[in-house]
């Protein structure tokens, strides 16, 4: 059974989310959304843990929060392009939060904003 998340921005109480998929496990991190469908607004997928993500096999571009374990946003990458995009490695980062593409412009997100996750039962 899939696990959701709705994550909140802390800064201006703006939805970032309410329907982010959980990957915890390996077979769910492994995968992460290769070959899945175009994220919807509201949906994404938050991997954790995760410090650094790829874009092999994926159909659609992305943006990319990399939080670390106070859920502080300590970088952003907008707009991953599908095979080619790569991000670096994160020594301070324990999850990745992956968005449609766009949603960071349209909602302000900012390098040191603070999240909140509330996970859904």
């Amino acid at each position: 059974m899939a696990k959701y998340v709705k994550i909140y921005n802390e800064r201006n109480n703006a939805l970032v989310g309410d329907k982010i998929k959980v990957a915890d496990s390996f077979w769910t991190r492994f995968k992460g959304l290769m070959m899945a469908p175009d994220l919807a607004e509201g949906e994404g997928l938050i991997i954790t843990p995760c410090n650094s993500i790829h874009m092999m096999f994926m159909r659609y571009a992305i943006d990319a929060l990399f939080i670390d374990k106070t859920n502080k946003i300590v970088a952003i990458y907008e707009n991953l392009k599908p095979w080619i995009g790569l991000t670096k490695l994160y020594s301070n980062v324990v999850s990745v939060i992956e968005l449609p593409a766009n949603i960071v412009k349209k909602l302000d997100l900012k390098i040191d904003d603070s999240l909140r996750l509330e996970y859904i039962q």
